[in-house]
C-alpha cells in the first residue's frame, strides 16, 4: 500500500486540519497555523498517518511544538475513541488468543500500520488538560511489559472530573473501547 496522498486528499486534509486548528486555539497557545502547514508539506508520509487518524475518527490536532526541533506533536482529539478503531483487543497474541469471536484488529497493530504511537499513561493525562475526552468511551493505553507479560492491559477514561487508568484482560474488546495516537511531525 502507497503511504502517500494524492493532491486532491492532501489538499483536503490540509483544510479539515486548519479548520479544527483554528477552532480549538487553546489546544495550541502561541502556534501559527502556517508554521504547522509547512512542516507538514515536508513530510508526505506523516501527512498519510494523519490522513488514517482523520479517516478512522480520530480528529488529529497539534498540541506541543518543540521549538529546538521544529517538530509538531499531534494527537487524537475526538471527543470519544475514535470509532474506526474500536471493537479491538490490544494486541495480535491477545486476538490470537480468542477461541471464539476475536476481534479483527488490534490496537498495537492498528498503531503501527498507521504510522502512529499509541499514547501512554502520561500522554493520556497530558491530552485531558486541553478537554475532556472518553466521557463515555474509554482507550487502550500503552501497557508496561511487566503488566502485558501477566496477561493484562491498561485502558484509560475520564469520568467524575477524574481520569482513570485501569486493568483488563488484553484479550477484552468492548464497542466502547478503542486507542488514540500521537504523532510527531
Amino acid at each position: 500500500m502507497s503511504k502517500t496522498l494524492n493532491l486532491e486528499e492532501q489538499n483536503e486534509l490540509l483544510d479539515i486540519l486548519k479548520n479544527r486548528f483554528l477552532k480549538h486555539p487553546k489546544r495550541h497557545p502561541k502556534m501559527i497555523w502556517d508554521d504547522v502547514e509547512n512542516q507538514l508539506l515536508k513530510n508526505k508520509k506523516a501527512l498519510w498517518s494523519l490522513f488514517q487518524m482523520e479517516q478512522t475518527g480520530g480528529e488529529p490536532d497539534v498540541l506541543f511544538h518543540d521549538t529546538k526541533t521544529n517538530h509538531f506533536l499531534f494527537f487524537d482529539c475526538s471527543a470519544e475513541s475514535p470509532k474506526g478503531r474500536r471493537s479491538i483487543c490490544y494486541d495480535r497474541s491477545a486476538q490470537e488468543s480468542r477461541k471464539e469471536f476475536a476481534p479483527e484488529n488490534n490496537a498495537i497493530d492498528m498503531a503501527k500500520d498507521m504510522d502512529i504511537e499509541i499514547l501512554d499513561e502520561n500522554d493520556y493525562k497530558t491530552l485531558q488538560k486541553v478537554g475532556i475526552f472518553d466521557a463515555k468511551t474509554s482507550s487502550w493505553i500503552k501497557t508496561p511489559e511487566n503488566i502485558r507479560t501477566l496477561g493484562g492491559a491498561l485502558f484509560a477514561d475520564y469520568r467524575y472530573s477524574h481520569v482513570f487508568v485501569y486493568h483488563n484482560g488484553a484479550q477484552s474488546y468492548y464497542a466502547a473501547r478503542g486507542f488514540r495516537g500521537k504523532l510527531k511531525v
